[in-house]
């Protein structure tokens, strides 16, 4: 009876687990493709609880959600030759849960790929203008090219795919921001020219009113006149009449033609030139008869002195170094440049040497110091 009892036992426990060996839970967003000893079964297992057999069966569960895929940036250069870097991103999602399992292998990778190359094929057949400007044409024409090689083999279907960023080179960016703003300059300039001509046709046509108006320009002088007085300053606003210029105006213009007639003198030793004073020219006198100015005789030549030739200078002979030689011997000279005399004891001695050798008047001490030799 026990034995009994234990081998029921065992066999309830194997049958649960190859109940539970058995059981497979499918999302409502999942597929199962179930493969039997490797070969693909053909019913596609739908969400909910579902059984299979436990010894050969394997199911395996496949998302048909959208998935998202960033694709890595990708240095391209476009259709004009300017080097960019691009990175995108794709949304695609299974339609056929087999062809995705059998067909290829980790299609996510497959599907980075592609993208990744076409990205490039894309970006090289376009040209920079096109690429900032026309994004939405770069999406879809990306988009059909990878369509092609995923969705009828692999069972993929690419929902969507567009650029995230550009990134440009420096120097390009700093060229585009010139041009930019030349454009908006340009822009501002011609704005401000088409205000200056519509400003132009109402002044022009608020001209032609005031003309058909006299007064209307008077009202108008004094509307000025009002709003320049409105303020507190110490400006004096007088109105001229415009018609009394135009009398001056009228009035120069006869005097001018009541003048005679003009003629342009040359300044003498030159010709006439348009810039030289205009005189009037003078009534012919009567019996008045100016005789003519005599010639001016022609100076003579002046002659030419003959200057001889310097002869030339003949060269000096160097001289050797001269030697002062001082004589200590204490004999005098005197202003000839004779010899006074040995010297003497005694001042009387040399006073009468040199007044004898002077050429001028002994001074008076010489004839004091002469005086004891005298005695």
């Amino acid at each position: 009876m026990g034995v009994l009892i234990i081998v029921l036992v065992v066999l309830a426990l194997a049958g649960l687990v190859l109940l539970a060996m058995s059981l497979r839970n499918v999302q409502q967003y999942e597929k199962g493709v179930v493969f039997r000893f490797g070969r693909l079964l053909p019913d596609i297992r739908g969400p909910g609880l579902r059984v299979i057999r436990p010894l050969g069966d394997r199911m395996q569960k496949v998302s048909v959600q959208t998935q998202v895929l960033g694709i890595p940036p990708q240095g391209s250069i476009t259709a004009d030759n300017v080097t960019l870097t691009v990175d995108a991103v794709v949304y695609f999602r299974v339609t056929d849960p087999v062809k995705a399992l059998v067909n290829v292998r980790d299609y996510p990778s497959a599907v980075s790929q592609i993208a990744q190359t076409s990205l490039r094929a894309v970006i090289g057949r376009a040209d920079l203008d096109t690429l900032l400007s026309d994004r939405d044409h770069i999406n879809s024409e990306l988009k059909k090219v990878m369509d092609a090689p995923t969705e009828e083999p692999w069972g993929l279907r690419i929902e969507r795919v567009e650029i995230k960023d550009i990134a440009l080179p420096e120097s390009m960016m700093r060229s585009m921001s010139k041009q930019a703003e030349a454009e908006r300059e340009r822009r501002a300039r011609v704005i401000a020219a088409d205000g200056e001509f519509q400003a132009s046709q109402r002044l022009s046509d608020a001209a032609a009113t005031m003309a058909d108006t006299p007064g209307a320009l008077q009202l108008r002088l004094l509307q000025t006149v009002v709003d320049v007085s409105a303020e507190k300053n110490s400006t004096l606003v007088m109105p001229f009449p415009v018609e009394m210029l135009r009398f001056f105006e009228r009035q120069s213009r006869e005097t001018d033609d009541d003048t005679p007639a003009r003629r342009s003198v040359p300044l003498p030793g030159r010709a006439a030139h348009p810039g030289d004073h205009e005189l009037p020219e003078v009534p012919a006198i009567p019996g008045l008869v100016v005789p003519a100015a005599p010639p001016v005789p022609a100076a003579p030549p002046v002659p030419v002195a003959f200057v001889p030739p310097v002869p030339p200078v003949p060269p000096v002979e160097p001289v050797g170094p001269v030697v002062p030689v001082l004589h200590l011997s204490g004999e005098r000279v005197g202003f000839g440049g004779g010899r006074i005399g040995a010297p003497v004891a005694g001042r009387a001695a040399v006073a009468r040497e040199r007044r004898d050798n002077w050429p001028t008047q002994a001074g008076p001490d010489q004839e004091r110091d002469a005086t004891p030799a005298a005695g």
